[in-house]
């Protein structure tokens, strides 16, 4: 019987820590009463509520970085950041990649109040000896007010995915509240919204669950969470209309479908392209 050398053993004990650092950087408790706690990697600041894109702006993926500590440390949710820099599963970056901190529609913002060049003072001629008149009173304008966002010409006719009621609305700007939430039984049918190809389908992005996501081309995507179980795998064409999944609670405090769309990587609010019901 051969008797394993000192280096062999230590060369074990670190292979054996680095699979349990791995575990521990993906665990995920889901606590009671509706609220979901993720278990944290160290050095993070805790999970963003509010997604803030810095147009503009990059980070350069440093040895030992995850998608989510840079997500959670810049203020941007893990999800955005893989969809503004097309990353696709299991969500692998490496050390020297660069990876964009906003939308890819998105441009730079000003950092600040344009400088004004200086005022020349203007001569004015002497008003000694003559009547003055007194200035001319200008109408009042109002300002002018920031256009209604359009919401994005779809080429696709949207199904519903599901059958229930809506318990929670799309609310812009708020990565709680990137999609809808539709209520119903455990197990009933989740449908594809429109044709595309599964381009995720797993448990891995925190405070979805049970997730598919479909591409339905280089714009549009949709998003199905807190299902109970997913019955279509990554790179399965799907037609509108086919299961994909079974509801359910993952992630949830009830049974009930999470659907996103999302154009350029952003989410929009659904309820703007399904039939009306």
């Amino acid at each position: 019987m051969t008797i394993p050398t000192t280096q062999a053993k230590m060369a074990r004990s670190g292979r054996r820590l680095a699979w349990i650092a791995l575990a521990l950087s993906l665990s995920v408790l889901v606590a009671a009463c509706g609220k979901s706690r993720v278990v944290r990697e160290p050095g993070t600041q805790g999970p963003t509520r509010t997604s803030v894109p810095r147009p503009g702006e990059a980070v350069v993926v440093k040895r030992g970085d995850t998608l989510y500590r840079i997500a959670v440390n810049n203020g941007i949710s893990p999800m955005d950041l893989a969809l503004w820099n097309n990353i696709a599963p299991p969500y692998t970056i490496y050390p020297g990649q660069r990876l964009r901190l906003f939308p890819g529609s998105g441009t730079a913002a000003a950092r600040g109040p344009a400088t004004q060049p200086p005022r020349t003072p203007v001569q004015r001629p002497s008003t000694a000896g003559t009547t003055q008149r007194p200035p001319a009173v200008q109408p009042t304008q109002a300002p002018p007010q920031p256009a209604a966002q359009t919401p994005a010409a779809s080429p696709f006719s949207w199904r519903w995915p599901t059958d229930g009621q809506i318990v929670a609305r799309f609310v812009s700007g708020d990565p709680t509240k990137q999609g809808i939430g539709i209520a119903g039984n455990a197990g009933q049918p989740v449908r594809a919204a429109a044709d595309g190809v599964v381009v995720y389908s797993g448990s891995g992005l925190v405070g979805y669950g049970e997730l598919v996501i479909i591409k339905h081309d280089e714009q549009w995507l949709t998003a199905y969470g807190h299902n109970r179980t997913r019955m279509v795998n990554e790179g399965a064409r799907v037609s509108a209309g086919q299961q994909i999944a079974e509801m359910g609670r993952t992630g949830s405090a009830r049974d009930m479908l999470h659907f996103e769309i999302r154009y350029n990587g952003k989410p929009v609010d659904p309820l703007r392209y399904l039939p009306a019901r």
